[in-house]
């Protein structure tokens, strides 16, 4: 979303199948000025982009006229949907006591008078247990569309009226051959399996969202604030003020306990700071003076002092459920095959059920006609079909995010779970990403004394936020007392390469060996036992004058992670701007055998292209600027969330914590994941392909079967209950 986009999320009402989702996304993208609008099945949301002509009532009223209700995200509290799922659960269970009952009283007798008293208590089913089914109805007969809540409806309808017939003219209908059964008792329990079925489903779809909830749950509401210019600021008074008052640059306190209510940095304090939550890193990490932290986690220790830099929409914490939300809201490529079949499917159903009773009464009765059109319409279930993509995405991602991984979407998933290659960079990724300066060589002919010239490197490279050059300010502010740094002009990064400015009229560069017209000189050489280090040289006036040979550490999970990608059949791949013979001791150590360096951002560009080209599906893992357009071009990018901003935009799956673990872990989730959208899809198709016929009655010829409504309508709520718990076990993640 850009700047000049708004973001609506609304909680949309009365959805029940794939139909019901297409109505609501084509009336809020059809809103002027709408850009993008996604529905959500499992968690009854949309995600709506739109100018910022757009407001909020505007798309609640395209949903109503579009047969449904809609309203803004946070006016419905978890305690709410609690209660709620509690209210659909009674009127199931009420409802399903009924239908026993009235089961049971049927069979045992067919007076008229027990026949007025099931129409009476079909009658109090239908309109105090499930109205919704028929209200909903009513409202998509008036936009000319139709639903899952169409074919019940009509269903129960149908048994209910030729039920009435029967027993307000019984004699009329017998002496026109036409039989005065009843199906009260059916009606009853069709609506009490379906019930049953949609509180199943309500309380699979909570399990499935918990996630997103858990991200909800995580925000404080207040903040304890501190005066702004106080001198002590352990004895300072605080004022207990709700979140949205505090805005950035205010001083708040944490006390032992408290959960951080906002990203700060900390002025003052030491202590243990639980992120799991945020993370999925299960211990606690040391955060004192200088340090980030990020609102959700829990302060566990110590008292901090911090000041405000992000608070509201713009936390970490916000960025982090609005991307979760929009992963949600996402559609997988494999999607759009059930979006077709679901556009078509009830006016399909319907079609059959009328074909279905006029060739059963010109065989059989017309009562027999009528309960088997009736077993057609109930058995038919476009939900299955409607939830079975979005479940299994829901779910995946959800367990994702708990465990320190944020997949932007369902089509990042299934790239993700496609690809045989993967690119990984070096320094930063594969390696600790804090390298330190082990050896610094003046050369002999150097125009500068040691002193100034590691002052000029300092000056230039604080400037840069790129590890070597923070390796390089370190190393040299703790060697030497240097002087006051000059100020540096025209300065500039080379992608890549490393870094130039001018410096009192003079040029300065500090980078590879790229910024060296010729061979390195031999005085600038990496000793013997240095082949494994970076080396950095700083060049003036165009000559190099020293170098700094920086060496860094490989992950502690690095080599882990690499075993399990060859398990997974995945072809690691070592990318570095690095010498090959500073890139081979850490891919040794890490057990890579394919390394690929002395790389610029453009050659990585370009060989994630020639891999593709050659028809392998090639994901690229980094963290850095030069890695944003590699990332960007791989089917599937990996960043690590510690890296910078452009990597992470740039990557369809951020790994929050830098266990490299995680990646096969993201690999074999999205194997998984995909396999059960498959399954999901297929379990659907093919319910409803063998459920059709036979409630249609093809059995009926050979073995004089023949399957009743209420039958029809328990194997329907199971077809949406199946799907959602099949999705329910992606829950058990990592999967490696």
């Amino acid at each position: 979303m850009n700047a000049t986009e708004n973001q609506h999320d609304l909680r949309i009402h009365g959805m029940t199948c794939a139909a019901c989702q297409s109505h609501v996304q084509r009336a809020l993208a059809a809103v002027p000025g709408v850009h993008s609008a996604s529905v959500n099945l499992m968690a009854h949301t949309a995600l709506v982009t739109s100018d910022p002509t757009v407001t909020e009532l505007q798309l609640i009223e395209a949903v109503r006229l579009s047969g449904y209700t809609a309203s803004p995200a946070l006016a419905q509290t978890n305690a709410q949907t609690h209660t709620g799922s509690n209210r659909l659960g009674l009127r199931a269970l009420l409802a399903l006591v009924a239908g026993t009952f009235a089961m049971g009283l049927s069979m045992a007798s067919s007076s008229s008078l027990t026949r007025w008293f099931l129409c009476v208590l079909s009658l109090a089913v239908m309109a105090f247990a499930a109205p919704e089914i028929y209200v909903a109805a009513w409202r998509a007969a008036q936009h000319r569309s139709t639903n899952m809540n169409t074919l019940v409806a009509l269903g129960t309808i149908a048994a209910f009226v030729s039920s009435l017939a029967a027993t307000i003219a019984p004699s009329a209908l017998a002496n026109r051959g036409i039989s005065s059964g009843v199906y009260y008792e059916a009606v009853i329990l069709i609506l009490a399996f379906l019930l049953n079925g949609r509180w199943l489903e309500a309380r699979a779809r909570a399990r499935a969202t918990s996630a997103l909830r858990g991200f909800a749950q995580l925000e404080s509401a207040e903040a304890r604030l501190l005066p702004p210019h106080s001198t002590d600021f352990s004895t300072a008074k605080e004022t207990l003020l709700p979140l949205d008052a505090i805005t950035p640059g205010d001083i708040i306190r944490i006390l032992p306990g408290d959960r951080i209510p906002l990203d700060g940095a900390i002025l003052q304090g030491r202590s243990s700071v639980d992120e799991s939550m945020l993370t999925g890193e299960p211990l606690p990490v040391t955060r004192s003076v200088n340090d980030n932290v990020s609102g959700g986690t829990v302060n566990l220790d110590g008292v901090l002092i911090l000041r405000a830099t992000a608070v509201g929409s713009s936390s970490t914490l916000a960025q982090m459920q609005r991307l979760l939300e929009q992963a949600q809201s996402s559609r997988a490529p494999m999607q759009h095959l059930a979006d077709r079949a679901s556009a078509t499917f009830v006016p399909t159903v319907l079609a059959l059920a009328l074909i279905t009773f006029i060739v059963w009464c010109l065989y059989d009765s017309p009562a027999r006609a009528l309960s088997v059109a009736i077993a057609v319409l109930i058995i038919a279930c476009p939900c299955a079909m409607g939830l079975a993509i979005p479940a299994a995405i829901t779910v995946s991602i959800g367990a994702a995010a708990q465990h320190g991984l944020l997949i932007k979407g369902g089509e990042s998933l299934e790239r993700l779970s496609g690809i045989d290659t993967l690119a990984l960079d070096k320094t930063g990724t594969l390696t600790e990403g804090r390298p330190r300066i082990a050896k610094f060589i003046p050369s002999p002919q150097a125009e500068l004394d040691t002193t100034t010239l590691l002052a000029y490197a300092v000056a230039a490279e604080r400037l840069s936020t790129h590890p070597l050059a923070q390796a390089v300010v370190e190393f040299a502010e703790n060697h030497l007392k240097l002087p006051t740094p000059p100020p540096m002009e025209d300065f500039t990064i080379v992608p890549g390469v490393g870094l130039t400015a001018r410096v009192s009229g003079h040029s300065l560069a500090i980078g590879n060996a790229t910024l060296l017209n010729a061979e390195v000189p031999a005085e600038l050489m990496a000793p013997a036992n240095f082949g494994h280090a970076t080396p950095l040289y700083l060049l003036y006036d165009g000559q190099p004058q020293a170098v700094f040979f920086a060496v860094d550490e490989l992950r502690s999970t690095a080599a882990a992670a690499i075993a399990e990608l060859q398990k997974l059949r995945v072809h690691p791949i070592m990318l570095t701007g690095d010498l090959a013979v500073s890139a081979a001791p850490i891919a040794r150590e890490a057990h890579i055998d394919d390394v690929r360096a002395d790389l610029l951002p453009a050659d990585k560009l370009s060989l994630i292209q020639s891999l593709q080209s050659q028809g392998k599906k090639v994901g690229m893992a980094g963290d850095g600027i030069n890695d944003a357009a590699a990332l960007a071009q791989a089917d599937a990018g990996l960043a690590l969330a510690a890296g910078s901003d452009l990597a992470r935009e740039a990557g369809d799956i951020l790994l929050l914590h830098n266990d490299l673990r995680l990646i096969p872990s993201a690999i074999a989730l999205a194997r998984r994941t995909t396999h059960i959208m498959r399954q999901n899809l297929a379990w659907a198709l093919l319910y409803n392909v063998i459920g059709l016929p036979i409630a249609a009655g093809v059995l009926f010829p050979h073995f004089h079967l023949l399957l009743s409504p209420v039958l029809a309508s328990a194997a329907m709520a199971l077809s949406s209950v199946s799907v959602l718990l099949n999705s329910l076990r992606l829950r058990r993640f990592p999967p490696v």
